[in-house]
């Protein structure tokens, strides 16, 4: 019988995910929304580097027990001008008292909560085209006016 291989994650990047303030649209069926504007940041890393754009915004909903949907979809600029579109897609939950300490913009303990994404890239830059077949994982932490996330490409 043949062995499936295992995954093994590779560094890819870090982000730096500039936030405006939330704008809370209240409770839904599904939970509490609210939209995210993402303003800027960077992105490091030896084989992706750049700026995020002041453009887009997580799509955030908090669920039962507090438990965060994280959708976003935003882009970047790479070092040498290549654009790139990311849609990610993670959750984050935690004890009540370390997501409160999080709403009010406090710096937690990252070990105190999980928050773990997905991204997907997307470009046209052939420079870039191997971005479009990466899998991707993020481990994350919240700062009171940006999210730092550190991207593995899953091999």
């Amino acid at each position: 019988m043949l062995k499936i291989p295992e995954p093994r994650l590779v560094p890819l990047c870090e982000f730096r995910v500039e936030l405006a303030e939330p704008i809370e649209l209240g409770d839904s069926l599904k939970g509490r929304r609210r939209i995210i504007p993402i303003v800027g940041g960077q992105v490091t890393g030896e084989r992706l580097s750049g700026e995020i754009l002041n453009l887009g915004a997580d799509w955030q909903t908090v669920m039962a027990e507090g438990v965060a949907e994280l959708d976003t979809r935003y882009g970047m600029r790479t070092h040498d001008g290549a654009l790139i579109d990311i849609r990610n897609f993670g959750i984050r939950h935690g004890p009540p008292e370390v997501l409160a300490a999080l709403a009010r913009g406090e710096n937690v303990d990252p070990t105190t909560y999980s928050m773990r994404t997905h991204p997907r890239f997307e470009t046209g830059d052939p420079r870039y085209a191997w971005l479009n077949k990466v899998i991707a994982v993020g481990s994350g932490l919240r700062e009171a006016d940006a999210v730092r996330l550190l991207i593995y490409e899953v091999l």
